[in-house]
């Protein structure tokens, strides 16, 4: 039997944090380690350690629990077990969400997952991240823009479908199958603005519900941020307060890995206690390069609904309510021209009605058919010119003296597959379309073979000076 005489928790623990300090690097054992406490030793031979948060203790499980068991068998033998106290961080309300009893693990003889009786801090202070720093303030702001309503968002056939999911959703927050609800499409198609309606409407239907917008790229500052000022548990702790989180351009998180392991684990722990959670992005999840399959797979739980460009039905009448919204008349013709000159997206389709006003204010002219002519003519040449994929495809073919039918075949000769993996590595970088319908026109291949051509191409400008030639001389071309 196990001498107790001079073991305590602490002796036992400061002997296995340096077993665990020689084995992994600095920083990872001040950020991982240096938080942890031990409790208790028992007779039992189990050693109850203190971790800050769940996230923390699911972090130690998944990375650190083999080297957790050499420490501890080392010191206690091999019928040792480890156990964790989680440290409760009062929330708003009575919400206490560290209480659960956490399932015993069969994985490990070492250790068993379990939670005693929660240890309350005294006078927690939450560190919000939208607050100047050194001012106490916990209360969360929205950061959504009342602007921007269902009311002023105008639906059609190219975004019913997203409109529609959206209101279920305010109606019943973390209640619907639309968890998380995922609104992707073009830019300038009215993403940003579905997502703030959604949250507006839930402040106005539920108003203790706590919401909160932010763009991806703001989220990821404020993650770096906290790990710089080591404040990461506190940036875990404000997120899992929201109740109704709105993320906006998530395909920001492609590529930064850090970003998307917090973002995994905030995800799971709002979904798993019934939040709600709502995600725009440029592309369809299963377009996302550089995402985490974990993560991907979250992103296909709910729905995923597509905003497309706006018929021309839909166009007329967004015309008509920004005239309305600023009082301004406008004859049918000239509403129904600049709808039918204007198609890529809604941004531009206002931006050239403002343009036409101001022109018909500033010069003091009627707004008749001719002036929106010559109006919509300059506002179309000063916008970038949206490049087609048969546009693309003409490019590549005249340059390596090919057909469109050539170009399209299934051949596996050399210059014609590398002047398809161009075409969809061009289609790519100049359209909108998802991968799959480039694969689609170029072809009728799957989105994965558009995904492999893009990265041959990348190789390929690395490593062969000619290919590189090729790809500068098409580059221009479509850059005119």
């Amino acid at each position: 039997m196990l001498d107790y005489t001079n073991k305590t928790a602490e002796s036992v623990w400061t002997r296995c944090l340096q077993f665990i300090k020689d084995n992994i690097d600095e920083q990872a054992f001040k950020t991982w380690f240096e938080p942890i406490v031990a409790i208790e030793l028992t007779t039992e031979n189990a050693l109850y350690i203190q971790v800050p948060s769940k996230f923390f203790y699911e972090w130690l499980e998944e990375h650190y629990v083999k080297i957790l068991k050499s420490a501890l068998i080392k010191e206690l033998g091999h019928n040792a077990r480890l156990l964790y106290k989680i440290r409760m961080e009062n929330t708003q309300g009575n919400k206490q969400p560290f209480t659960e009893q956490l399932p015993s693990s069969q994985r490990e003889p070492v250790k068993t997952q379990e939670l005693d009786v929660p240890i309350q801090t005294k006078n927690p202070e939450i560190k919000n991240p939208f607050v100047i720093p050194g001012i106490r303030n916990v209360k969360i702001e929205s950061q959504l823009n009342s602007n921007y309503s269902f009311d002023n968002f105008l639906e059609g056939e190219s975004n019913r479908l997203g409109r529609s999911a959206g209101m279920a959703v305010a109606n019943k927050p973390g209640g619907t199958a639309f968890n998380p609800l995922m609104i992707y499409g073009g830019v300038g198609l009215g993403k940003t603005h579905l997502a703030h309606a959604i949250g507006v409407e839930i402040k106005d239907k539920h108003p203790d519900k706590t919401v909160l917008y932010i763009s991806a790229e703001v989220f990821t500052q404020q993650y770096v941020d906290s790990v710089r000022k080591q404040t990461r548990n506190d940036f875990i702790y404000f997120y899992q307060l929201i109740d109704i989180l709105i993320v906006d351009d998530i395909q920001f998180l492609s590529g930064k890995s850090g970003t998307q392991d917090v973002f995994f684990h905030i995800f799971n722990y709002l979904h798993q206690n019934g939040k709600q959670v709502i995600l725009t992005s440029d592309k369809a999840p299963v377009d996302m390069q550089d995402i985490e399959q974990r993560l991907l797979s979250r992103f296909k739980w709910g729905l995923s609904a597509e905003i497309q460009h706006p018929d021309f039905e839909t166009r007329v009448n967004i015309l008509k309510n920004i005239l309305y919204r600023d009082g301004v008349e406008m004859p049918q013709e000239v509403i129904e021209y600049v709808a039918k000159s204007i198609k890529s997206n809604i941004r531009e389709l206002e931006g050239a009605i403002i343009s036409l006003i101001a022109q018909s204010s500033f010069n003091k002219r009627e707004i008749t058919l001719e002036l929106a002519k010559s109006v919509v003519d300059k506002f179309v040449k000063n916008v970038k010119r949206e490049i087609s994929i048969d546009y693309i495809q003409k490019v590549v073919s005249d340059y390596f003296k090919l057909d469109l039918d050539t170009l399209r075949s299934k051949s596996r000769k050399r210059n014609i597959v590398q002047a398809r993996q161009l075409a969809m590595f061009f289609a790519k970088k100049y359209t909108k379309a998802s991968l799959a319908n480039i694969g689609s026109q170029i072809g009728d291949r799957d989105h994965a073979t558009v995904l492999h051509a893009c990265k041959t191409v990348d190789n390929l400008l690395e490593t062969d000076k000619q290919f590189k030639a090729f790809f500068e001389d098409i580059n221009n071309k479509l850059s005119i």
